[in-house]
């Protein structure tokens, strides 16, 4: 792969709230270099610039009609996004001597050769209006779709939304589409044209090629099975296996239509690399009993960690708050899926006492998705964060959280208490997504990492090796982490815990995760921490010091 060029990078992500993708556009526009180019679905949401007259154009209550209503920095008046509806968001780097209008001219230009493949004729600009339109300057003209955009220091963001099959009540009805009364709307349906979403995405995407630069693509699975037969069993909540079984035909196609192989045997031998020596020396031991004596849970023990040893000693724990029930069902982890108890109150000061009693210099807190609180546990951990800053100050806190589900709110509870680092891990490539965990997604990840920096933390995220990504999907991924100004990524290969979990594709050799590392950093990301045994937590406090935020961050406090 030819890592001089600057390719477009396609995304397919999916349907993603409005708010979580506008999240992840700021963050590339505002940190990143790179060409990109994002294609989502949204929930049903209404969206306007600063010139929009709501007084006029918003004919309905948004949330009776199920929509959200946004404020975005645009030109332009409000406009509808949702389901069946593509939208592109290209975030790109103009020429200084192009302004707002040639780049508007250039997306429209996109959409008018997209329009005319499929079979759409009479595309084409309306003078004075943006957006295209169909059958232009006669009786019968109607807009196909919108156009909106922000051009700043020769960056660009916002784009266009083009109706497929869009359901046109919202615009009809519940708005005037872009301030703009007196002429209809109408989408690739209504003409007649019988195109799939992704038939039309893919039209998209190869003719942006030729406009921005050859492209790099990667979507999230197009299609879930209603029967979940495209996860693991364990996310099919059928429990940890035991020994290994070998799984029907029809049911290795639907794993392997999700893009993951049957693998490597549970009882395939590993590697040398993966064979780490543990040393549970006298310290190690007392680090044990402290824990105990407050009843506390390490991931390092409950993980079974290879790297144990080494990072207790290095003065770095990683302990799980919120219980060790989970309500999620990844296919790579092992924690328990039962029903979870209320969170104990006084777990914040045990862990801040555990903390200074083994005298702890960078700690980390993790901890189990709790999708059943209503802001998913993230005040909890900010009084985790806050007890150990009053028990021991001088320690450095790691927080290694939850999507929260993507609520803005429930994240900036924790982020207002100003972690030292801020993770939250991706864990795969967008493709794998679906099956590897099934409650959480690739934009998602991306959205949290995005808040988390634009609240000027220090962020961190990290992913695993062999669960069936290629060289160049990884290679995608570092290069999206770190336009999104990502600081910190770890990368570690992927062991099956029990016969019920994603299987083994392959075991990544030493030296992939070296080159891994020599190009994210090479990207722009300030540490990768990459390596068979490399956990979330591992070198946490090494890789801190190497990122300098963190230490600015600490001189301040």
């Amino acid at each position: 792969m030819d890592l001089v060029t600057d390719p477009l990078r396609v995304r397919w992500l999916g349907r993603v709230p409005y708010r979580e993708a506008l999240a992840v556009q700021q963050s590339l526009f505002e940190h990143g270099s790179g060409q990109h180019l994002l294609l989502l679905e949204h929930p049903h949401v209404f969206t306007y610039g600063r010139t929009a007259d709501l007084a006029t154009n918003l004919r309905c209550e948004p949330a009776a009609v199920g929509a959200e209503l946004v404020s975005v920095k645009r030109g332009g008046d409000i406009t509808y996004h949702g389901p069946g509806q593509l939208v592109g968001y290209p975030i790109l780097n103009v020429a200084n001597s192009l302004g707002a209008s040639d780049h508007v001219c250039g997306v429209e230009g996109l959409i008018i050769d997209a329009l005319r493949e499929l079979g759409v004729a009479g595309a084409g600009r309306l003078p004075g209006f943006a957006g295209v339109w169909l059958d232009p300057g006669t009786p019968d003209e109607r807009k196909i779709c919108a156009i909106g955009v922000r051009l700043r220091r020769g960056r660009t963001m916002h784009g266009f939304a083009l109706n497929v099959t869009t359901d046109m009540t919202y615009l009809r009805e519940h708005i005037v589409p872009c301030g703009i009364g007196d002429k209809p709307v109408t989408s690739l349906a209504e003409e007649g044209i019988e195109a799939s979403m992704r038939e039309v995405a893919d039209v998209i995407a190869r003719l942006a090629a030729q406009r921005w630069g050859a492209i790099e693509r990667q979507d999230v699975a197009w299609a879930h099975a209603a029967d979940g037969r495209d996860l693991s069993a364990f996310s099919r909540g059928e429990g940890p296996g035991e020994q290994v079984k070998l799984v029907s035909s029809r049911a290795a196609a639907r794993l392997d239509a999700a893009g993951v192989s049957e693998g490597l045997s549970i009882e395939t031998r590993k590697p040398e690399w993966l064979r780490p020596k543990v040393e549970l020396g006298s310290e190690v031991m007392e680090l044990r009993k402290t824990i105990r004596s407050l009843d506390l849970v390490t991931v390092c023990e409950d993980a079974g960690c290879p790297n144990l040893s080494d990072c207790w000693s290095d003065g770095t724990a990683t302990f799980m708050v919120l219980g060790e029930r989970c309500t999620r069902a990844c296919g790579f982890c092992l924690v328990d899926t039962s029903k979870p108890m209320a969170p104990a109150p006084d777990e914040p000061a045990r862990v801040a006492e555990a903390i200074d009693r083994m005298h702890l210099d960078h700690a980390v807190l993790t901890m189990v998705a709790r999708d059943d609180l209503a802001d998913g546990g993230m005040a909890h951990v900010a009084a985790c964060v806050e007890a150990i800053r009053e028990r021991r100050p001088q320690a450095r806190i790691e927080t290694l959280i939850s999507d929260a589900k993507g609520d803005a709110a429930s994240l900036e509870l924790l982020f207002a208490a100003l972690p030292d680092v801020m993770n939250h891990n991706v864990e795969t490539v967008a493709r794998l997504q679906r099956a590897v965990r099934p409650s959480a997604g690739y934009a998602r990840s991306l959205s949290v990492l995005a808040r988390a920096k634009a609240a000027g933390l220090t962020t961190k995220t990290g992913f695993m090796a062999g669960l069936g990504e290629t060289d160049d999907e990884i290679v995608g991924l570092l290069a999206d982490l770190a336009d999104l100004g990502v600081d910190i990524v770890t990368i570690g290969q992927y062991l099956r815990p029990t016969s019920h979990h994603l299987p083994i594709a392959r075991y990544a050799e030493p030296a992939e995760f070296d080159r891994w590392k020599q190009i994210g950093e090479s990207f722009g990301i300030g540490h990768v921490e990459a390596s068979p045994l490399t956990r979330s937590s591992y070198h946490a406090k090494s890789s801190a010091d190497a990122v300098a935020p963190v230490a600015v961050a600490l001189s301040a406090r």
